[in-house]
């Protein structure tokens, strides 16, 4: 019998060390958990904390009272004239931009500060209201950035709105101070009142370097197309004027009114010329002409009429917009507010956010010497356009134009598409009042797909390595594949050695992710060559050569469908009046499940930068319902339902003993959610309800297998 023996004198000791060691090991557990407890803490109260840093930035950093003192020597570095040549290549350094994951620009607004001169003298004057307001909407928005060394935009806080409150090259000598100014590279410049008397340029005089403009009045031979932003000059005066809500179909008592003040002697005689022939033409001036300093801006007369300003655009269909001493004209501003069509007649005027705006759509365009001929062109107008084109100029003006918020937002917004052109804006996202149901079929997707291309087949994968292999043995029979991407969404586990994959003979990829999420399965991985994707998950071993080869001759024929094997539907509750999805087996059909299912690679672009919302990343928070995402997205984009193939109805995987997921009480519940929710970013139900199912030709009858094409096709 064996028998254990030890040392008296050593208890003791062992003892103490025991001790030391529980202590230790205690206070590891407790260090680990506050840190824990801290990282959650910090990640669920990461967007109030955002929101604290913003609010203290605009509290401390925009407050003049706050502002630090900065001393302009009179042989202060002076930037150089604005660069004419500067373009989106030349000037801007994208390599600044894309800091983030979620294709935005940043933007570091430099706080506050005091200019003066040598002798204390202010060189900047008060901050005025609008330029606040343009700092403060970048300091709430998603774009703003404490830190400038993550910037990809730089905004001056020194106001330049209004040219002729500055001296030039001492503010030049401010901006030149700026300790990121780089020679202007990625900053950009607010202004809407460009030059003085007596020329009037038609962009800032102050030395800029390559700085970015935002300017009001630009002119054709002034505007850099692609790098500046041509703004609105917005007009202060009128923030606070109320106009009653009008029916875009009203009947007006005006055709067309001119009501801008102080415009050229000549353009003034031919409108007074035109409305002694047309009455339906009203020409306003100011009142009192004779006395400037009591001019009232909220008047204008026709002789000894007087009439509200700007109410009285109300009245009037359309609106004529002509040059004064500056090109651009806040008559423009006042027309859109009171949704009175502008008539632009001011030769080489570039109309603001005309890059993104089509203005075709709400507003009309004449030569200043086609201004004799203005009453024949607008009687030619028919009652339909003229709704057409109110409803369009509402749309805009609400959109873009309200307030400096929404101007300052929209230019950071076109900034922001140029650096990210694949998650931009569409034309009709930015023109169309209502959004598009559809496009039929989606920009260049072709009526019919080449055969020869064949298919990618997508397998996203974690960690079931046998059923797997069975997946990737199963595809590489069918004949039309051309590739097999195996997507590796396990970043604790490397994928098999090479020599443990299955041999076929078509090629395997595997691409390894970075983060275990379910888009990853619709990234347009370089991989894929072909048109036609298949998704596949890694179980899905039932399926057939010629079942999925019947597949790909079905999608080849409606390529901008999402063509697959198992179908769902989304209903309504009678009792709740909510959507709620259904897996039961059903004959209607409004979806089809991803784990099987061809579609083309233009919609994994689309699910990757032009997903509506949220919807992506809170599919990878949930880790759910990226098939239902995938269902919203291409129906929305086609205005058609999914097809559902081959008579197979239930997808049953052969290693599960327990209740299927799709019956499990919770898992419908949140893809209920998901319908709802999803239902509620696209601002409608875009699923296709449909009694549909695409067989093979001869499947049900009985005619001896060889004269068949698909042969080994599933029962229901």
């Amino acid at each position: 019998m064996a028998v254990s023996s030890h040392k008296v004198g050593s208890g003791g000791n062992s003892l103490t060390t025991f001790k030391t060691f529980c202590l230790i090991l205690l206070s590891f557990m407790l260090v680990s958990f506050l840190v824990i407890a801290l990282f959650q803490f910090r990640s669920q109260s990461g967007d109030k904390n955002n929101g604290d840093v913003r609010k203290i930035f605009i509290d401390v950093q925009l407050n003049l009272q706050n502002a630090e003192e900065i001393v302009i020597a009179k042989d202060a570095y002076l930037p150089k004239k604005g660069d004419e040549e500067c373009t989106y290549s030349t000037c801007l350094d994208v390599y600044k931009c894309g800091q983030n994951d979620d294709y935005r620009i940043t933007v570091y607004i430099y706080p506050y500060k005091k200019y003066v001169d040598e002798s204390g003298f202010p060189i900047t004057n008060l901050v005025s209201r609008e330029f606040h307001e343009i700092l403060t909407t970048i300091a709430e928005s998603a774009y703003f950035t404490t830190d400038p060394n993550k910037a990809c935009i730089f905004i001056p806080s020194i106001d330049m709105l209004n040219q002729n409150n500055l001296k030039l090259k001492e503010f030049a000598q401010a901006l030149g101070a700026l300790p990121h100014w780089n020679d202007g590279l990625n900053h950009v410049l607010f202004n809407m009142l460009p030059g003085s008397i007596p020329n009037y340029n038609t962009v800032l005089d102050v030395n800029r370097d390559k700085a970015i403009m935002a300017g009001g009045g630009f002119s054709s031979w002034t505007y850099r197309r692609g790098f500046d932003v041509s703004i609105p000059v917005y007009n202060p005066l009128v923030r606070d004027v109320r106009l009653p809500d009008k029916n875009v179909s009203e009947r007006r008592r005006w055709l067309v009114v001119a009501s801008q003040v102080l415009i050229h002697a000549q353009y003034k005689q031919e409108l007074a010329t035109l409305a002694e022939e047309y009455s339906d033409l009203l020409v306003l001036d100011r009142c009192n002409s004779s006395a400037a300093a009591s001019y009232n801006y909220s008047r204008r007369c026709n002789g000894d009429q007087v009439y509200d300003y700007p109410h009285v655009l109300q009245e009037s269909t359309f609106c004529v917009v002509l040059r004064g001493a500056r090109l651009g004209q806040s008559a423009l501003f006042d027309a859109m507010m009171a949704g009175c069509i502008p008539v632009i007649i001011t030769d080489s005027f570039v109309l603001p956010f005309s890059e993104v705006l089509d203005w075709k759509r709400a507003s009309l365009s004449l030569y200043e010497e086609e201004i004799s001929e203005l009453m024949e062109v607008l009687h030619s107008i028919t009652s339909e356009r003229v709704i057409s084109m109110r409803t369009q100029l509402l749309f805009f003006y609400n959109s873009y134009f309200a307030s400096m918020s929404k101007i300052t937002e929209t230019t950071l917004r076109i900034i922001n598409d140029r650096v990210f052109p694949f998650a931009s804006k569409k034309a009709d996202e930015w023109n169309m009042p209502v959004a598009p149901p559809h496009l039929s079929p989606p920009l260049f997707l072709p009526r019919i797909a080449p055969k020869s291309h064949g298919f990618t087949a997508v397998v996203l994968t974690y960690d079931r390595v046998q059923s797997l292999f069975q997946v990737i043995n199963r595809v590489a029979a069918a004949p039309s594949l051309a590739k097999v991407l195996v997507v590796w969404n396990n970043q604790n586990k490397d994928p098999p050695q090479t020599s443990m994959w299955p041999r076929i003979n078509k090629p395997l990829k595997v691409v390894q992710t970075h983060a275990n999420k379910l888009s990853n399965r619709f990234y347009p991985y370089d991989e894929i060559e072909t048109e036609a994707i298949l998704a596949i998950d890694d179980d899905i071993v039932m399926l057939t050569a010629d079942e999925l080869e019947f597949g790909y001759a079905v999608w080849r024929e409606f390529p901008d469908r999402l063509v697959g094997f198992p179908s769902r539907l989304h209903l309504k509750d009678p009792v709740t009046q909510q959507l709620k999805y259904e897996s039961e087996w059903t004959s209607d059909i409004s979806m089809v499940l991803t784990g099987a299912a061809f579609y083309h690679k233009y919609y994994s672009f689309l699910y990757t930068t032009s997903m509506p919302g949220n919807i992506k990343q809170w599919v990878d928070d949930h880790m759910n319902c990226e098939d239902i995402a995938m269902n919203f997205l291409i129906a929305n984009a086609t205005g058609k339902p999914a097809m559902k193939v081959t008579p197979r109805q239930k997808f049953k995987c052969p290693e599960c003993t327990n209740v299927e997921i799709s019956a499990d009480m919770s898992h419908m519940v949140q893809r209920s959610e998901c319908i709802n929710r999803f239902t509620q970013i696209y601002g409608r139900m875009p699923l296709k309800t449909v009694d549909f199912k695409a067989d093979p030709v001869l499947y049900k009858n009985t005619i001896p297998d060889h004269l068949k094409k698909y042969k080994d096709v599933g029962s229901l």
